[in-house]
């Protein structure tokens, strides 16, 4: 019988680690790069690098459930006759139908709803279910043109071009053939059970000058009634930023490369973009410098998860959040309850992302309908609304604390950072000194 190896005194390569060791090995098996959903893993600048200052003496505090701290957002005033009002500055990213289940998109409507605030579409049009649980719809337009129609466009409350996206900007999205059901294939007009990949750039535009007559024809066909948002992937957020804002969008969404996705290539997730951390702080001087800040609104997306990571967004100059995978997690993605179904599949709760597979145990990312009948549409839409709740109180809290009675009040100087990198990044000072890297 062999003895078993003492591994204290063997030493990891940094540059050669185990994980690094196991993809080369799995790329000479399997020869093509690795396809994986979920966002980046790597660890990255996020907003846990940033502190609020709450009030003492200097600055006075709200008296909390007492003085009334506002959380109510209007989205695309700027053009739109039906600017959107949410009761709250989180929304729901989009998420397509063939991504996630009927029953999960429906559960997306319903727990949006339940709280005031807006949903997505995603790639691959609109479902029946979607539009009726949704008060408060946006319509991807995106690359691939699957599902779009003019019907759709017209029912939507506003209509999100999307030009990017954090987790592959750059980069087109991917769809297996085991997730295109007859009724997916149907709505994209694709062939069943055919791998799909969508183009990484709109068809009938080079550049924002394309994208500004692009916006003034679906301005038109929807008689300039909803508000026409542009969503950017975050690489360079200054400018695509204002090239948005000249084209004439009403909003902009910018996506930080801790977004998560369906499929995409883990060399995208893991290497392309920048974090959501330095985007806000660019997008917004972008605003400011176009003199449109306030005017145009900005939406930031990309690993937000608690009240603290919206306040200190909001604190940035963002006028709203939004949430994708964390809505997942919410309504049951990745949920010990089904840790046996994930160890059948080579995985565990906490870290499941092979949404590409269509095997999601938690019936949400996947077009089985054994699994997807796992997921209660009702009761999923009441847990996300519990999240959304929370991450708003979460968010009052902390703006009270600052002394504001808007959550929209929170400011750049109710920041610091603990990190020389972060306080660079977010251009605040470093905890505890005046210095702001690169500025002072």
């Amino acid at each position: 019988m062999s003895k078993p190896i003492d591994h204290t005194w063997l030493t990891e390569s940094h540059t050669f680690s185990r994980p690094v060791i196991r993809e080369i090995q799995r790329a000479a098996r399997e020869g093509i790069y690795d396809i994986r959903g979920f966002g980046a893993k790597r660890k990255l600048p996020t907003f846990d690098d940033l502190l609020l200052l709450g009030a003492s003496m200097s600055r006075y505090p709200l008296e909390g459930y007492r003085e009334k701290c506002d959380t109510a957002v209007t989205l695309g005033d700027r053009y739109a006759e039906n600017p959107l009002t949410i009761d709250i500055p989180i929304t729901i990213a989009g998420m397509s139908f063939g991504s996630l289940s009927a029953s999960a998109k429906e559960a997306l409507g319903r727990g949006a709803s339940a709280v005031g605030t807006s949903t997505t579409t995603g790639d691959g049009g609109m479902t029946p279910e979607e539009r009726r649980h949704s008060n408060l719809l946006v319509y991807q337009y995106l690359p691939s043109r699957y599902g779009m129609n003019p019907h759709d466009l017209r029912a939507a409350d506003a209509i999100e071009i999307v030009v990017g996206q954090g987790a592959k900007p750059g980069g087109g999205g991917m769809l297996f053939g085991q997730k295109i059901s007859q009724r997916v294939a149907k709505m994209r007009n694709l062939p069943p059970g055919i791998d799909q990949r969508s183009a990484c750039r709109h068809p009938d535009w080079t550049g924002p000058d394309d994208l500004a007559i692009k916006i003034q024809e679906l301005r038109e066909i929807t008689d300039w009634k909803v508000p026409i948002y542009a969503k950017v992937g975050a690489s360079r957020p200054f400018y695509d930023v204002q090239l948005a804002v000249k084209a004439g969008a009403d909003v902009v969404v910018v996506d930080g490369m801790q977004g998560g996705t369906a499929a995409t290539q883990e060399v995208f997730i893991e290497h392309v973009g920048i974090p959501t951390l330095p985007a806000t702080r660019l997008a917004v001087e972008a605003l400011q410098a176009a003199g449109v800040h306030r005017k145009v609104q900005l939406i930031v997306s990309g690993g937000i998860r608690s009240g603290a990571d919206v306040a200190k967004a909001l604190a940035l100059g963002a006028d709203a959040v939004s949430i994708g995978t964390a809505a997942l997690i919410a309504m049951g993605d990745n949920s010990p309850e089904f840790e046996r179904q994930y160890n059948a599949l080579g995985s565990s709760a906490g870290y499941y992302d092979d949404y590409q597979a269509g095997n999601d145990p938690a019936g949400i990312s996947t077009q089985n309908a054994k699994l997807s009948k796992r997921l209660d549409a009702e009761v999923a839409g009441r847990r996300l609304a519990n999240y959304l709740r929370c991450l708003t109180l979460e968010t009052q809290t902390m703006a009270r604390a600052a002394g504001k009675s808007d959550v929209r009040n929170l400011e750049p100087e109710d920041l610091v950072a603990l990190t020389v990198e972060a306080a660079a990044m977010a251009k605040v000072p470093l905890a505890g000194t005046e210095w702001v890297p690169g500025v002072k």
